[in-house]
C-alpha cells in the first residue's frame, strides 16, 4: 500500500520535525519545488531517496520570482496529483506553505545574486534570480543541514544556487542532477502544459538547436561564434519558434566562449506558442587531431543535461 506524506504547513513544524530526525541520526534530502510536478522532479525525489533516510519536498509558487507580464497566477497548480507523484517516490514529508507564511509581513530584505543574475535568463527577466535566491535562503534555513536536489535543466539557476550555498555558509550540499526528457528529447517543465499540438511538435527544436551545436564540435568547430550562429539558426529556422537567445558558454561563469578549448555549455531559450522554454547541454571537445590520444577524429563528449 502507497503511504502519502505528511504534509507540513508551518516552519516551526516542519523545522522541528527535521531536527528530531537528525538527533536520530537519519540524513535529510531536499527537493525544493513549485509544484506541477513531473518525471523531472520525480527522479530527484527518487535520488534523494537512494542517499537519505528521510526525503522532504517543498512544494511553494514563490511570487518573488516572476515579473509582472509573467505567469504567477496562472502557473498551474494540483496538489492532490503532486501528492500522488511525492507518494510514489517515498517522499517522507510535503512542505507546503502559503505566502503568508513564507512572506509573513512586507518582505523588505532580499538577497542580490548580482551580475549572474543579469545575464542569459536574467536579461529577459529582471531580477528572477533575486526571488529565487531569496525563496532558497529561505528554504535552506528551514530546512537546515541537507541535501538539495536540483535539475541541471535550469542551469543557470544551479550555479546560482552552488554560489548562494557557498557564500551564505549554508550546511547544504547542492546536488546538480541530469535533465529528464521526453521521447522526442524536449526537456521535461511544467510549462509544457502550455504546449499543444503543433506547437508541441515545435518545441523540439531547442534539442534540435543543442544537437547541432553538439555535432559541430564534435566535427572539430572551435569558435563559439559560429556554434552559437549554428543553435540560433536551427531555431529561426521553425516557423512557430521565436529565438531569445542561444549560446556557447564556461559552464563555471557563464560567460560566453570565444573558443571552445574546454568544456562549455550550450543553452537555448525560445517562445512557442504560449510557453516558453529552456534547455542545455553539456559539452567537452576531445583532443584535437594528432593528441597523443590517437584519435583519428574530434570527437565531442556530451554530458547530456
Amino acid at each position: 500500500m502507497t503511504m502519502f506524506p505528511r504534509v507540513v504547513e508551518r516552519i516551526a513544524e516542519l523545522r522541528e520535525m527535521l531536527d528530531a530526525e537528525r538527533a536520530n541520526g537519519r540524513r535529510v534530502g531536499f527537493v525544493p519545488t513549485m509544484g506541477s510536478l513531473h518525471a523531472g522532479h520525480a527522479s530527484l525525489m527518487h535520488r534523494a531517496r537512494a542517499e537519505n533516510d528521510v526525503v522532504l519536498v517543498s512544494i511553494f509558487v514563490n511570487p518573488l520570482q516572476f515579473g509582472p507580464k509573467e505567469d504567477f497566477a496562472a502557473y498551474p497548480r494540483d496538489l492532490d496529483r503532486d501528492l500522488e507523484v511525492c507518494a510514489g517516490e517515498g517522499v517522507d514529508i510535503v512542505f507546503h506553505p502559503d505566502v503568508d507564511e513564507m512572506y509573513p509581513e512586507p518582505n523588505r530584505v532580499t538577497v542580490a545574486v548580482g551580475e549572474i543574475g543579469s545575464i542569459l535568463e536574467g536579461r529577459t527577466r529582471p531580477g528572477h534570480f533575486d526571488g529565487v535566491a531569496t525563496v532558497v535562503s529561505k528554504l535552506f534555513n528551514i530546512a537546515g543541514p541537507c541535501r538539495a536536489y536540483f535539475g541541471q535543466k535550469d542551469a543557470q539557476q544551479l550555479v546560482v544556487i552552488e554560489r548562494l550555498a557557498l557564500a551564505l555558509d549554508f550546511p547544504v550540499e547542492v546536488v546538480g542532477c541530469p535533465t529528464v526528457r521526453e521521447p522526442d528529447g524536449l526537456a521535461m517543465s511544467s510549462r509544457n502544459v502550455y504546449l499543444e499540438g503543433a506547437d508541441r511538435r515545435a518545441a523540439a527544436a531547442l534539442k534540435a538547436a543543442l544537437d547541432s551545436g553538439a555535432l559541430l564540435i564534435a566535427d572539430g568547430e572551435r569558435s563559439g561564434a559560429k556554434v552559437r550562429e549554428v543553435m540560433a539558426a536551427r531555431i529561426d529556422a521553425e516557423p512557430r519558434a521565436t529565438l531569445d537567445y542561444a549560446v556557447c558558454v564556461d559552464p563555471e561563469d557563464l560567460v560566453e566562449a570565444a573558443e571552445v578549448d574546454g568544456p562549455v555549455l550550450l543553452a537555448v531559450a525560445a517562445r512557442v506558442g504560449k510557453a516558453r522554454l529552456i534547455d542545455n547541454m553539456n559539452v567537452s571537445p576531445a583532443p584535437s587531431r594528432g593528441a597523443r590520444t590517437g584519435t583519428s577524429r574530434s570527437e565531442a563528449s556530451i554530458t547530456k543535461g
